[in-house]
């Protein structure tokens, strides 16, 4: 099975992206919410790529790799955009953003509460967002 995928930075791709997940995810049988809670996460980490990072350059890709060890995924997605500073990121506050109505802002915080695991890594050129999820 393929487990890799590179698509240029444009909006359009993450329907591609979320398709490409969704398929990997079908073979290994978990429930629905789970699945389409990995594949949200994974979208919304790919589009912060594209859009903040990569500022929907269709010349820039990211390429998205995912493996499995055991009862562990990993979701690899790497970019040559701008590094993402997780010192500089302040969790908001998701209760106070839906009282003020107030849209966006929330996606790391999600990907944070869905996913087991978060790293961000940078060696000057290539970013890497590695997401870890335990199934089973």
């Amino acid at each position: 099975m393929n487990n890799s995928i590179r698509v240029n930075c444009t909006k359009k791709n993450l329907k591609t992206i979320r398709d490409f997940v969704t398929e990997y995810l079908h073979a290994l049988s978990l429930t629905d919410i789970l699945m389409n809670q990995i594949v949200l996460a994974v979208d919304e980490i790919c589009a912060n790529l594209i859009i903040h990072a990569n500022h929907e350059d269709p010349k820039k890709h990211i390429v998205l790799t995912i493996s499995q060890a055991k009862d562990m995924l990993q979701f690899k997605i790497s970019d040559e955009g701008l590094a993402f500073e997780r010192a500089n990121y302040k969790e908001p506050d998701i209760e106070e953003n839906i009282r003020l109505g107030k849209k966006g802002g929330v996606g790391i915080a999600l990907v944070n509460r869905i996913m087991d695991k978060v790293e961000f890594q940078s060696d000057g050129s290539q970013n890497t967002c590695i997401l870890h999820k335990k199934i089973k």
